[in-house]
């Protein structure tokens, strides 16, 4: 009997503490069918949405109702190229050589928590010195604010290629990087480089495919690994679950990239119509970068902003990379919304759906490229990317519909992760 009434009293006092959440919406994207809903009441359990009702609904005694009865809601963001180690300024690249591994940490919090303020509540990280890896740890464990990340840990490169990281450095500094600093120069290095980022913690795999705009070497645009070394790559990955994304602005190194199985192609900048044709064949997605793109355009007509090597590759390439996303979207190419953040300014990210419905993308596609097609390659369809029931409640809010005034992405108003709330 006294376990009984102990039980009971524990379970009294659990109703108690428990407190949902109510969210009155007075628009709702409904991103599964491409719909704007009206009046409807979403209701947070934990870190979960356990439903949504018609109408506005107020919570019960002890619940928190919310009114966003003037506001656009959706699911949150996910961004799937940033750099969140790192951001763009003149110093960049002196700061290599300068910066430890502390200071690209403290400097990543808050470049974290800008992304997430942002309404970005995923971010796949592509690329930095490791560091990111330990941020994803730290958000996660609810150390620091920041947006769930998935992260590539350290990119592979060839030696010389875009993201080998001696680049530009003085002859007695640069070794001979291999496959535990992401420099690989046979299918064995592939493998085996593979390998390392599984054992450092990374949760995907980003290639430099071809030439770069901004490593500080010649070419922007030359095809960088074989397709062998690809494939050997690709094939690693699949058996520790990674996916593959593929940096090219080359079409050569583009196709080779597809060829050898990559997920994802990042900027495509210039990209054929038989490498389009390619990608839907193998289902591939084409991850635009279009603010980059517009950012490095600018900045390399700032003297002395970046090294000398990059201007010509900066006004080649940056232009032509909404073109490129307008011809790959009006063929029929899958389009995953990325925008290379840290090329740019951290919280900017919301920029790219303005430069997508420009270029002739619908906004409503835009949004979805940024919440179902992302979660689907992520392998996360059944928890990111959808306010529906089941789903983690990850939800943000603009003031205006964004399908009428698709610059209100760039201001988001409220911001829930998991069931908490960081701004409203």
């Amino acid at each position: 009997m006294r376990y009984i009434f102990t039980l009971l009293l524990f379970c009294a006092s659990a109703s108690l503490l428990a407190q949902d959440t109510y969210l009155q919406c007075g628009k709702l994207v409904d991103t599964k069918n491409g719909k704007i809903l009206t009046e409807k009441t979403v209701v947070i359990s934990g870190n979960k949405i356990f439903k949504i009702q018609d109408g506005y609904v107020d919570g019960k005694k002890g619940d928190t109702t919310i009114d966003l009865k003037n506001k656009t809601v959706m699911p949150g963001l996910i961004d799937m190229h940033i750099h969140i180690e790192s951001e763009t300024n003149p110093k960049a690249y002196l700061k290599r050589y300068t910066d430890n591994e502390a200071d690209l940490a403290f400097d990543a919090v808050g470049y974290a928590e800008k992304t997430l303020m942002a309404g970005f509540t995923t971010v796949r990280d592509l690329g930095g010195s490791g560091v990111n890896i330990s941020l994803k740890k730290a958000i996660a464990q609810g150390k620091i604010v920041g947006p769930r990340v998935f992260t590539a840990g350290k990119i592979l490169s060839t030696t010389g290629g875009h993201g080998d990281p001696t680049n530009g450095g003085k002859r007695s500094l640069i070794g001979d990087p291999g496959p535990k600093d992401g420099v690989v120069n046979s299918v064995e290095d592939a493998r085996k480089a593979v390998r390392q980022r599984y054992k450092n913690g990374a949760d995907l795999i980003k290639i430099t495919a071809t030439g770069g705009v901004l490593s500080v070497a010649k070419s922007g645009s030359n095809p960088q690994f074989t397709v062998e070394e690809i494939k050997a790559i690709c094939e690693t990955a699949k058996d520790y679950g990674f996916h593959v994304a593929a940096h090219a602005h080359g079409d050569e190194g583009m196709q080779r990239a597809i060829l050898g199985g990559v997920k994802t192609i990042e900027h495509g900048t210039l990209m054929s119509e038989k490498t389009m044709d390619l990608m839907k064949q193998h289902d591939a997605y084409l991850v635009p970068t279009i603010t980059a793109g517009k950012e490095v355009t600018d900045k390399a007509k700032i003297d002395g902003y970046y090294p000398a090597i990059i201007v010509p590759k900066a006004l080649n390439i940056g232009p032509k990379i909404q073109n490129t996303f307008k011809k790959a979207y009006d063929r029929g190419v899958g389009i995953a919304f990325g925008t290379d953040a840290g090329v740019f300014k951290h919280g900017q990210n919301g920029k790219e759906f303005g430069y997508m419905v420009e270029a002739g993308m619908p906004a409503i596609a835009a949004i979805q490229s940024a919440t179902i097609t992302n979660a689907k390659i992520l392998e996360m369809q059944e928890k990111l990317g959808q306010v529906s029931p089941g789903f983690i409640a990850d939800i943000v809010a603009v003031n205006d519909n964004p399908t009428q005034k698709i610059d209100t992405m760039e201001n988001i108003v409220f911001v829930m992760k998991e069931g908490k709330i960081y701004k409203q």
